[in-house]
């Protein structure tokens, strides 16, 4: 695990120069001005390779049917160990998913340490260690959706006896992230001004709480969560789907939480994120990598003139909306256009393709579906088709002779629609993998790829089993 703040040499030397503006670890912690760098640590580092690009693509996507690895065939050829369920526990993506996770535990339990302590503003201070809660949570959350049990470390280790912990029961992380989550909601403000945006709020908290409780079929906990999100007057639906996912468009009234991103002149690796260059139309110049690309399965999938297909997939050789004609040449047949970021944007450098794009992760749409899956657990299927009916309404944009409104009021046929809606409304936003397994139903669409009832989570990393001198136990079948 990184820490914050590096500790000085025992060993006095005339070479032993502190690296140029670095804070001494015993001179931090003491003021509000620390208390605010160490939260901003939290959130740069949720932007970071091992965060957002190829770690999760192989751990959050790959796995699904919408997704494969893309590129030229002979790039990061890994890859396809995810698409094709032949990874193993010494694959390097593994290690970072994992490595990734626990970087961002360690900088939030460091902030939980810590900032009670100082001595600074109480409010800002009680807002600081829920901001910390709600991204330890999400990292948990990552980790147990991907892992099944993993090592639950809710403190900075005191001394070496600390280093080393098993496997805690996912029913225990499980618990500890909604006990997070459920802190972080009481204390987190619904909105921030302009010079805050970005920082988790109590929405963030209580949707991913939903989305968490989803995971644990708590459907009446979902219910609550996601009609208080509903009932906050806070969110409502972006009109243009499309254009939902542009830099322009940032941090709009549907969006809940989005790890926010920006282009540092001069300087490519410090601050920006690769979520956008990894997945950008190969071949291209000021286009991207190319990976992670929308599979035959995903196109076919979409009801008929479903306005999402185009706005989830360029294709080769069309013209974006936004002007970027699509070489026919192209390695790959589709590309993600969520990511995508016009090529002529000013920010789009080529040191870094498209490292102004935000990254979406809880949107007012999936509140609406979370709410509408739960109402339909719980028996209520008007709320359920209210809910549903509400995402598949801002889809259509206004064109009546398509997506109708579903009318069924049947538990299962209604469970199916809310299934598919989830599908199409959320399509590589890296759900698509875990929802299907949480459904029941990745051995019928996912075993034609390879997928076997161990797959259910992925292996332990065999580097950290090791490490640990066999306290790491490995997940079976691996």
């Amino acid at each position: 695990m990184t820490a914050l703040i590096a500790t000085p040499s025992c060993k006095k030397s005339f070479l032993d120069v502190p690296p140029q503006g670095q804070q001494a670890s015993q001179q931090f912690w003491q003021s509000e001005s620390d208390a605010t760098k160490a939260v901003n640590a939290m959130y740069g580092n949720l932007r970071e390779w091992k965060q957002v690009a190829f770690a999760p693509i192989a751990i959050e996507s790959l796995g699904s049917d919408d997704t494969e690895k893309g590129s030229d065939p002979s790039d990061a050829t890994f890859l396809n160990k995810f698409d094709n369920f032949t990874a193993t526990s010494t694959e390097g993506q593994i290690l970072d998913f994992w490595t990734g996770q626990y970087q961002e535990v360690n900088l939030a339990n460091q902030v939980l340490d810590n900032i009670p302590a100082i001595n600074m503003d109480a409010t800002l201070k009680a807002r600081y260690i829920g901001e910390a809660k709600f991204l330890r949570a999400y990292a948990y959350f990552r980790l147990v959706r991907a892992f099944g049990d993993v090592p639950l470390r809710l403190h900075v280790p005191k001394d070496a006896t600390e280093y080393n912990i098993p496997r805690t029961p996912k029913a225990e992380v499980y618990a500890a992230i909604e006990k997070d989550l459920t802190d972080a909601a009481a204390v987190l403000p619904p909105t921030y001004p302009l010079k805050d945006i970005g920082h988790a709020t109590k929405g963030a908290a209580l949707a991913l709480h939903a989305k968490v409780a989803m995971y644990e079929k708590k459907w009446a906990d979902v219910l609550n969560y996601t009609n208080q999100v509903i009932s906050s007057g806070v969110y409502s639906l972006f009109p243009n789907y499309e254009q939902l996912f542009r830099i322009a468009n940032e941090n709009n009234q549907e969006s809940i939480f989005e790890i926010q991103a920006t282009y540092v002149p001069g300087n490519c690796d410090v601050s920006n994120s690769q979520y956008s260059q990894v997945q950008g139309v190969r071949s291209v110049n000021r286009g991207g990598w190319g990976f992670n690309v929308p599979t035959t399965d995903l196109a076919n999938s979409y009801e008929a003139n479903d306005p999402r297909k185009d706005a989830t997939i360029i294709f080769r050789g069309e013209t974006t909306p936004e002007g970027d004609a699509i070489p026919a040449s192209v390695p790959n047949p589709m590309y993600n256009q969520k990511s995508y970021v016009p090529f002529t944007d000013p920010t789009n450098q080529n040191c870094n393709e498209g490292s102004e794009q935000n990254i979406r992760i809880l949107r007012y749409a999936e509140v609406l579906l979370m709410n509408a899956e739960a109402a339909n657990e719980t028996g209520n299927q008007t709320l359920a088709k209210q809910s549903l009916n509400a995402v598949r309404a801002r889809a259509r944009g206004g064109n009546n002779a398509i997506l109708p409104d579903i009318t069924a009021s049947d538990q299962a046929t209604l469970r199916t629609a809310i299934w598919e809606e989830r599908h199409h409304e959320l399509a590589l936003e890296f759900d698509r993998y875990f929802d299907v397994i949480r459904q029941g139903r990745a051995l019928q669409i996912f075993g034609p790829k390879g997928w076997t009832e161990k797959y259910t989570v992925w292996p332990i990393p065999q580097n950290e089993i090791d490490l640990s001198a066999g306290v790491l136990t490995q997940n079976p079948g691996f």
